[in-house]
């Protein structure tokens, strides 16, 4: 018995030290594009599991009382970047509330939200729509910023623009002729110009940039959807395998989820170098919203912001930042970035039941005219 438990504790060492070398690995994620590494994308992808079970080892090394607690200790705080991004103080405050209501318009703040709606739910009666618009109007935002824009014949364009009707400035663009594009939608209080459509090589992803002149002022938008994981979709296919037992089918269907991701990845890597350019050449402060369908730990968090940019919620979010309803909440796949001169005061992603995502909302305090005018008029 003896021998058993003293072969168990060296295996435990030795697994203690595989999960840390792989979650140290995770913090280099964003630096590697997934065209030269292939698997460095599925550890950014099992990113929070890997921490999860670290702080499982830590508890344990800590009961048993040994040195081998510093292994996970280790590889948890390797990852600080990528905690910070989905962890701020005071962490006991929900992220899914703002930390200072607003329940009148509030002059001087300027408040964005993002939001991917998931078409409405495709509703026929538009209840999501107006109960969206509802919510927003009392959140007091000023430029709303959808992904998954879903239009159906029963509850049209003229119909969502009745319900959000407080925003009169909109823009929506069209597919191209030949594209099945996924929709994205701006809806403003502020006059929108300069409007763009960014299409993506063989993706029905999309982005758009727009600029927005609020009082005088000048901002350049982006609000994106980046390509789409397909993990649904490639799951019901080995569930199916699963079912048949089949193993060559099961085998074929874990590949081709694995090829699936893979591709999506190369994809979205794609996109957001892309992005980075349009952003690098904009001649205005720069808000970039929408769904990336990335985690912070990846490269396209990495490259999109970049150092050009910020990320709200590091700025000013508090508590624990999650924003896919599925996997546990253990995925942050939508954001709100922004240049140094849009500095965010409050950052949060409401708890609606709209969508399988939620909504992020970020609030700004208006930028004197002179800053603007002294640092533009430069470049």
């Amino acid at each position: 018995m003896k021998a058993f438990y003293r072969l168990f504790y060296y295996i435990s060492i030795v697994l203690t030290s595989i999960l840390a070398g792989v979650t140290i690995a995770g913090a280099f994620v964003g630096n590697a594009a997934p065209d030269s590494f292939k698997f460095m994308p599925f550890i950014g992808l099992i990113l929070p599991i890997l921490l999860l079970a670290n702080l499982a080892s830590v508890i344990y090394w800590t009961i048993r009382w040994r040195c081998w607690v510093f292994i996970p200790l280790i590889a948890i705080f390797s990852n600080w970047g990528y905690m910070s991004c989905v962890l701020q103080s005071p962490f006991f405050s929900p992220a899914s509330s703002p930390m200072v209501k607003m329940n009148v318009y509030t002059p001087g703040v300027l408040t964005v939200a993002t939001y991917n709606v998931d078409a409405f739910n495709h509703e026929h009666t538009g209840y999501s729509c107006k109960e969206i618009a509802s919510y927003m109007r009392n959140l007091q935002a000023d430029i709303l910023c959808f992904q998954e824009f879903g239009i159906n014949d029963e509850f049209g364009i003229d119909s969502i623009s009745a319900a959000l009707s407080n925003w009169p400035y909109h823009y929506i663009p069209s597919s191209p002729e030949g594209k099945n594009l996924l929709q994205l939608a701006v809806f403003s209080r502020y006059p929108i110009k300069e409007e763009h459509l960014i299409i993506y090589p063989d993706s029905k992803n999309c982005s758009l940039a727009c600029d927005i002149e609020i009082n005088g002022r000048t901002i350049r938008l982006f609000n994106n959807h980046l390509q789409t994981t397909e993990v649904s979709q490639n799951k019901r296919k080995l569930e199916k395998g699963l079912r048949t037992d089949d193993s060559q089918r099961v085998e074929h269907a874990a590949l081709g989820l694995i090829d699936g991701l893979h591709e999506n990845f190369q994809k979205r890597a794609v996109q957001a170098d892309l992005l980075k350019q349009l952003i690098a050449a904009s001649p205005y402060p720069t808000l970039v919203c929408g769904d990336f369908n990335s985690l912070p730990s990846s490269y396209v968090y990495h490259t999109i912001k970049g150092d050009k940019l910020q990320d709200g919620f590091q700025r000013s979010g508090h508590g624990y930042m999650y924003t896919f309803k599925y996997f546990k909440h253990l995925l942050r796949i939508d954001y709100i970035l922004h240049s140094p001169e849009l500095n965010s005061t409050d950052y949060f992603s409401p708890d609606l039941n709209y969508s399988d995502h939620n909504p992020v909302v970020m609030r700004i305090p208006f930028i004197e005219r002179s800053i603007f005018l002294y640092k533009y008029s430069r470049m």
